[in-house]
């Protein structure tokens, strides 16, 4: 049975603890039998499997939950990328007592591996030196073989943001084609998603009490296989939810349930699978309540969603629809004989549960074992401090609601403080400045719904978009009285944040941005509008330009008042699902006129399970009910284009100037070629940067997408999005 969702739920660290506590904290925890012998232990309960270097420290996956278990009582190995080539790795810490946990460590290993142009990286930030090729593509695959491979009878749990975003049938970019959920494809046991304390505690206890792997059904936050339905199962279609048709009337997002799930059964499937008729229950409200807690939801077969993009984009709405932990149903899915069945996901950590898990004694630094080689990822993050976690943004390219979900979990101001003050006191390197105090977003610290009934009965994706939502507590007094305690603390010189702002959050309060301006920006600050024009805004559910201009002007301001010079630092995303060829140029054109030069720059990447790659596979706008006849939306798929919006971002590096005055005349706006300042590009090509001639013809292609109007002088006019 799956919890409900508004029940008190019991805190993680009130478990009695495993027997082997008795051993005590380890000062990091063991990567070899060496280590094993100097604590004592003769086997680990537990071992973890990364891709990462381990580094001791909460910013770390593997740290966070490898001490997590240790406070649960339980001896916690590291695996930390091994040799994948043969199992002789991974039976270097001797046989689990309980399971095997991995990981492909705190970056999808595709993402960590390839750029979004689909080419190698030449450095892995989260490995020693930075050297590339430490793991393996889709490293949880194949860790997962690796240890099935070293012991057949020990349990495999999958987990962390690989397979959290492939827990169900998902196209993949890198080898463009809709693979099945990685639970399969890795033959692992059980797949934990999203963040995994509290599942991932239920399941070491339960198992340390004798409980098989195949027992372990209905945890939240998980996803396993099922033989038939359980009984008194309902099922519902999910066309039923989201007919992949004509377009329907808005559902109310506070509506428990649609009108039409309280007519008779006659559209659900029936293959031997149990409905609950209506006439068990008087109330039809108590009705809805009753069949909706025992409700499954059963998506489009992997057989069908993997040849049929328009049923692909059809699942992924709904199982977008079914993530709010409040209210979101099980899912499951059939992959030809086998049945994937995916929980609800997880209850969000409490304030005290959230200290518990930052609290525990990590050791802060890379471990011993790699001297003293620069890890680049804990260089930067070792002196920043993670305040909170979630995002209900609900920004349609980024996976962080489908992972960490959109209720915002915080530590407290206590907890947060002890933190700086341990890295003040016990960093060998620390200087006085605080890199960050942030996580997902840098602003989101103790932001929630007004009232928790609506919050779980809520079925928005995002809470600020079109809008913010009348509902949502946008006060960040808590956040100010956090910045000003933190920074009166002795031996503190200076608190950057770092973390992405939600600006369109900020504007409500003028207090919070002047504090932020005068204190805590370092002469930059970056922020993402991610583009300019209504087009592919609305396509990322991202505010308009209007909200940008409003939290520049008091950016402004205040930085004058403080009197200092400070300068906003604007990103963009090129080749997003809904871009256009004309979009790119007017987003050019905005930037030069107002001096903008990105020295780097974002191309769309379509990660697994995102909704904008659920457009980006199926030419469709996702956001609304998808069908055949739907309109196609503009979808930059070639490396041509890609190139191209990409080059529209830095007009001003030379080597793109042949590209873009191809792609200028082809548009019919050579007037934006010349050697003015009211130019975009000029005619002329700087000694040593044109691009040879077999590469020009490469690039060279039929742009789509802009309107082959009269060429006007100057600049052109670019529209705000108000």
């Amino acid at each position: 049975m799956i919890s409900n969702p508004l029940a008190p739920t019991p805190n993680i660290f009130n478990n009695r603890k495993y027997w082997a506590h008795r051993f005590g904290v380890a000062p990091v925890l063991p990567m070899s039998q060496t280590e094993m012998d100097e604590l004592g232990w003769d086997s680990c309960d537990i071992i973890l499997v990364t891709g990462d270097a381990y580094i001791d420290h909460p910013s770390f996956g593997m740290a966070l939950i490898g001490r997590l278990l240790e406070a649960q009582g339980f001896r916690v190995g590291i695996i930390s990328q091994p040799d994948w080539t043969s199992a002789k790795d991974f039976t270097k810490l001797g046989r689990p007592n309980l399971f095997f946990g991995v990981t492909g460590g705190n970056m999808d290993s595709m993402v960590n591996r390839y750029t979004s142009d689909k080419k190698i990286r030449s450095n892995d930030a989260y490995t020693a030196n930075g050297e590339a090729g430490k793991r393996p593509d889709r490293a949880v695959n194949v860790y997962s073989h690796r240890c099935r491979e070293a012991y057949k009878d020990i349990p495999i749990i999958i987990g962390g943001i690989e397979a959290s975003l492939r827990r169900i049938a998902h196209y993949d970019y890198w080898s463009d084609k809709v693979r099945k959920s990685v639970l399969l494809d890795s033959k692992a046991d059980l797949l934990v998603y999203g963040n995994a304390e509290r599942q991932i505690v239920e399941i070491a206890h339960r198992l340390a009490q004798g409980e098989a792997i195949s027992d372990l059904k209905g945890i939240r936050g998980t996803v396993h296989f099922v033989k038939q339905i359980p009984e008194g199962w309902r099922v519902k279609d999910s066309t039923d939810i989201d007919k992949p048709g004509a377009i329907s009337p808005i559902q109310n997002p506070y509506q428990e349930e649609p009108a039409c799930d309280t007519k008779p059964d006659d559209s659900l499937s029936t293959s031997g699978e149990i409905s609950i008729p209506l006439t068990s229950v008087g109330s039809i409200k108590q009705l809805m309540r009753d069949s909706r807690s025992q409700t499954v939801i059963r998506l489009p077969a992997y057989e069908s969603v993997k040849d049929d993009p328009i049923l692909y984009a059809h699942a992924s709405r709904v199982m977008h629809g079914e993530t709010n932990p409040g209210n979101a149903r099980p899912l499951i899915q059939q992959h030809g004989t086998r049945q994937v069945w995916i929980n609800p996901p997880p209850i969000p950590l409490t304030t005290k549960e959230m200290d518990g898990v930052f609290d525990l004694p990590y050791s802060r630094v890379p471990h011993k074992a790699y001297g003293n080689a620069n890890v680049p990822a804990f260089e930067m993050i070792q002196h920043s401090v993670n305040i909170m976690r979630g995002c209900f943004g609900g920004c349609t390219f980024c996976s962080i609601t489908e992972h960490e979900g959109r209720i915002i979990q915080s530590r407290s101001e206590d907890s947060i403080i002890k933190e700086i003050e341990a890295i003040r006191d016990t960093s060998p390197n620390f200087t006085g400045h605080i890199s960050d105090l942030g996580g997902p977003t840098a602003n989101m610290y103790r932001l929630a719904c007004k009232d928790p009934k609506i919050e779980a009965a809520c079925r928005k994706p995002s809470c600020v978009y079109p809008g913010i939502c009348p509902n949502l507590d946008t006060n960040h007094t808590p956040l100010i009285k956090l910045y000003r305690r933190a920074r009166a603390l002795p031996g503190i010189k200076k608190i950057f944040i770092a973390s992405g702002l939600r600006y369109d959050l900020a504007v409500e309060s003028p207090e919070y941005v002047k504090e932020l301006v005068t204190h805590h920006v370092g002469g930059y600050l970056k922020i993402a509008p991610e583009h300019t024009e209504q087009g592919p805004l609305s396509k990322m559910m991202k505010p308009g330009m209007g909200t940008y201009d409003r939290f520049k002007e008091m950016f402004d301001k205040y930085s004058k008042e403080a009197g200092k010079e400070q300068y906003l630092i604007p990103y963009f995303i090129a080749a997003h699902p809904g871009t256009t060829d004309l979009d790119m140029l007017n987003l050019a054109l905005w930037l030069k006129s107002h001096g903008f030069r990105a020295d780097q720059v974002q191309a769309f990447l379509p990660s697994p399970m995102s909704i904008a790659t659920a457009m980006y596979h199926s030419g469709k706008d996702t956001l609304h009910k998808v069908s055949r006849k739907a309109a196609d939306i503009s979808i930059p798929k070639s490396i041509k284009q890609r190139r191209l919006h990409k080059a529209f971002l830095r007009y001003h590096d030379p080597k793109n100037w042949l590209l873009l005055r191809d792609a200028l005349n082809e548009m019919g706006r050579n007037d934006l070629i010349g050697n003015g300042k009211h130019h975009l590009i000029p005619s002329y090509q700087p000694k040593g940067t044109a691009i040879t001639p077999n590469k020009a013809q490469q690039f060279k292609t039929k742009f789509t997408g802009f309107d082959n109007k009269p060429a006007k002088k100057g600049l052109g006019h670019h529209k705000k999005n108000q």
